[in-house]
């Protein structure tokens, strides 16, 4: 079992926001794990004087550990953030599909008890939010709260259906076609409501595609594989902790009433929407999803927000009334 280090002073990418807390010096890890034959990377920012548990961020199925390096100004102003890049994913070896959310659950697993984490705030946003269910599901006692973006209890009947297409197009190379349908598929039509930035952030899901090498499209088709041939979501035990699940307001693929049907599988869970956001809300509104995030984390009021709808509180263990039921802190 093979671990590679590297520390860097990063202070540029993380410099302070008004009204954050700012280190002197942020130290900052690039570590390389083997698990079950497999490498992966993991990227940590240090937080010296932590509010909270480190924070574990697993981004979808086309985000890397850098993918976060704009929230991490924010979030790391208040814990330790940890990205990573699982097998089958980023700069990670290449991942058989006969490998499905268990392996990377316990992948997951493998990397906190590498890096020496007990407890973590875990945040999973599309498919890494169903890897961050998994994980709370096989392995509670690391989680400290979990939060889910984006997130779904069932593939949608129309995306599914798109897969195989995609496949023999992506093996056709024929990627401006799968890229134009990806950027529809992901991003609200026009129509649907205010989303701010959205012409931005399609031209930039267009170009990240586009701009895919062939190892990436090699990972991609064996994403799909992997999608379609395992369990998306099992209605297993999940830890009776403090659970947050949102998405923007205007999501088309995952929708708010999808949202709502994972938050009340949950033991204990908020479910409320981001204004003028769709399924990307983590880049369309990356300073209000990250103020919610730590809110959340660091157990301040993240009820009355101006960019958030109303909170509703769902779960099956218990429907508290108010945010500090619902914390245990009354």
């Amino acid at each position: 079992m093979r671990s590679d280090i590297s520390t860097a002073q990063d202070t540029s990418v993380l410099a302070p926001c008004p009204g954050q807390r700012a280190p002197a010096e942020v130290r900052v890890e690039e570590r390389r794990f083997t698990f079950e034959g497999f490498d992966y990377h993991c990227r940590v920012v240090h937080q010296e004087s932590p509010r909270t548990e480190p924070l574990v961020l697993l981004g979808g199925s086309s985000q890397n550990r850098y993918a976060w390096l704009r929230h991490q100004k924010w979030l790391a102003a208040h814990a330790t953030v940890i990205t990573v890049d699982l097998p089958g994913y980023g700069e990670a070896d290449f991942l058989p599909a006969v490998h499905g959310l268990d392996f990377l659950s316990a992948n997951v697993r493998h990397m906190l008890e590498e890096l020496d984490v007990s407890r973590a705030n875990l945040v999973g946003s599309c498919f890494g939010g169903a890897i961050a269910l998994r994980f709370a599901q096989h392995h509670p006692y690391y989680v400290a709260k979990l939060g889910l973006v984006g997130m779904t209890k069932v593939i949608p009947d129309d995306y599914a259906a798109a897969v195989p297409r995609w496949a023999r197009m992506l093996e056709l190379g024929d990627r401006a076609q799968i890229a134009a349908e990806l950027v529809q598929r992901f991003m609200s039509p026009p129509g649907t409501g205010l989303v701010y930035k959205h012409q931005v952030v399609s031209r930039l899901l267009y170009g990240q595609f586009m701009a895919q090498s062939e190892n990436d499209i090699m990972k991609s088709l064996e994403h799909n594989a992997r999608l379609m041939s395992h369990d998306w979501y099992r209605d297993l035990p999940v830890p009776a902790v403090p659970a947050l699940v949102f998405t923007g307001e205007y999501d088309t693929l995952c929708t708010p009433a999808m949202g709502r049907d994972v938050a009340a599988a949950l033991p204990a869970a908020a479910f409320t929407t981001i204004k003028h956001a769709d399924h990307l809300s983590p880049v369309e509104r990356m300073p209000e999803f990250c103020a919610l995030i730590t809110r959340f984390c660091t157990d301040e009021p993240f009820t009355d927000l101006p960019y958030t709808n109303p909170v509703e509180w769902l779960g099956t263990a218990r429907r508290p009334e108010t945010q500090d039921s619902f914390l245990g802190t009354e």
